[in-house]
């Protein structure tokens, strides 16, 4: 049985990792709710050509005759990449002068999937006002400050963690007494917050832990997934010491071909094409089909000028723990239901927050601490009265 000083030890633990991370916990919040509606929002304020109708058993079209075309409209460009969209049948083909090109000379060329038509050149479209979930996006993530932001929310994250443990901890002794999710109304304003705290804290605590152990996983993309790179991409290009790079590159429909028979069951979402980084290789990466697997990816590697498959492996299991996460983090797996469920937390989480700033501006007299003191020794006083009592019997 925790003793009143062991309480008190994890009260004050509690206070002060919430009071820490509560001002940047409601800006992730606050900014979190219109990213769950992330894919609505810009549905909502992009216009798109959408693709032709067709029936579902349709082929697509061949990638070569998509990156032809390409070349075509904008032939002093270097090809970047080709990506699938997840939601509806389109190819995106990304292009730019050369490798170092910033991203305002990017264009960008988007494609039926099925006939091969071009869609949509973004490049020659006005340009676009700005975005505000770009904006937000930017803020959730790294508060404007780069990694070093994005490392000072995984410390805040971490932070708010501890303050579910030891608010789990500490809701025993102010709770044991009362029935559970009481909100005393004839009590003063205090204790009603202090009751609608508790009520709304116990109740979001298992969500609230996996948003923010997800979140601290998140955060730690962008390093973790540089680290890999920088141990991998080297080893490989040792296979390739002394070889020219290559000038000719072979079929990008047969580097898919290939992809897709080394990996079955995947689809494929995204083909790199070669650059300085990994000069010889077709970079792939492929998906599960299912909405459970859809979060996995693999990464598989052609050949540029022979076309034959280099390498084609899952990621290792702290990078597919980071995929996990991030459907996790924002619900995003499931449809509306599911994402309508996370923003009610997140409204919830956003309450708990404001009732535990008011509990602590509000401070009265008679300090927590002495209030958890007396609720403790109360308990241990009913334990040893009830254990004397079996003693007689």
């Amino acid at each position: 049985m925790l003793t009143a000083r062991k309480i008190r030890l994890w009260y004050r633990v509690h206070k002060w990792t919430s009071l820490i991370c509560t001002v940047f916990l409601l800006m992730s919040c606050l900014t979190g709710l219109p990213m769950i509606f992330n894919d609505e929002i810009f549905s909502l304020t992009h216009h798109h050509v959408a693709p032709a109708n067709v029936s579902p058993n349709t082929p697509l079209t061949n990638m070569d005759v998509v990156s032809a075309m390409a070349r075509l409209r904008y032939p002093g460009d270097k090809l970047i990449a080709i990506s699938f969209d997840d939601d509806e049948p389109r190819i995106l083909v990304g292009m730019a002068p050369n490798f170092a090109s910033k991203p305002s000379q990017h264009h960008q060329l988007i494609f039926d999937a099925h006939t091969g038509k071009l869609l949509e050149d973004k490049a020659q479209e006005p340009k676009p006002k700005p975005n505000v979930m770009t904006y937000i996006n930017t803020l959730h993530k790294t508060i404007y400050a780069g990694i070093i932001g994005e490392l000072f929310l995984a410390c805040m994250a971490l932070l708010f963690v501890i303050a579910l443990v030891s608010g789990a901890v500490v809701y025993g002794p102010f709770m044991r007494r009362l029935e559970f999710g009481i909100v005393r109304k004839n009590k003063s304003p205090r204790v009603k917050w202090f009751d609608l705290h508790n009520l709304l804290g116990i109740v979001t605590l298992s969500w609230a832990f996996i948003v923010g152990a997800t979140g601290i996983m998140n955060t730690l993309s962008v390093p973790l997934f540089t680290m890999w790179t920088a141990q991998n991409v080297p080893r490989l290009m040792a296979l390739y010491h002394g070889r020219p790079i290559p000038k000719q590159l072979s079929s990008v429909n047969l580097a898919v071909e290939t992809v897709q028979k080394a990996l079955p069951g995947m689809q494929i979402t995204n083909i790199g094409f070669p650059n300085p980084r990994t000069p010889f290789h077709y970079v792939v990466f492929a998906k599960g089909k299912t909405p459970l697997t859809s979060r996995l990816f693999d990464v598989a590697l052609v050949d540029a000028e022979s076309g034959r498959l280099t390498v084609a492996k899952g990621l290792p299991w702290y990078l597919r723990a980071l995929e996990v996460s991030r459907p996790l983090h924002f619900g995003d797996y499931g449809g509306m239901p599911l994402k309508v469920i996370w923003a009610l937390f997140d409204v919830a989480l956003i309450m708990v927050l404001l009732s535990g700033l008011y509990l602590w501006l509000s401070r009265r007299k008679t300090p927590v601490e002495d209030e958890l003191d007396r609720l403790v020794k109360l308990e241990e006083l009913t334990t040893e009265e009830t254990l004397a009592g079996a003693l007689r019997q």
